[in-house]
């Protein structure tokens, strides 16, 4: 016989909690992940990014961020906003 290993329903929140701090870290919101958003309004992008509104234009105006609009509404790529972040990531 071998020894199993039980996991409780305290590790799987344990492992849960951990997963969304990593993910946060990323600057992915996990809500939004699971909500399968795949355009995002200004403020939300701010919000996720952590950024201000002067920032986030900026990032329109280099070309970083690509946008588009609908009537007075800018709408972000969620796909794009993942490709900013993975290119910046900090590799040690």
């Amino acid at each position: 016989m071998t020894t199993l290993d039980l996991i409780t329903k305290q590790d799987l929140e344990q492992f849960k909690n951990e997963l969304f701090a990593e993910l946060k870290k990323l600057g992915i919101n996990p809500t939004t992940e699971q909500s399968g958003k795949q355009w995002l309004k200004s403020a939300e992008v701010r919000k996720l990014l952590k950024i201000s509104p002067g920032t986030l234009q900026n990032l329109r105006i280099n070309g970083t961020l690509s946008y588009t609009t609908v009537g007075s509404i800018l709408y972000y790529k969620y796909e794009d906003i993942l490709k900013i972040l993975e290119r910046n990531t900090i590799k040690n």
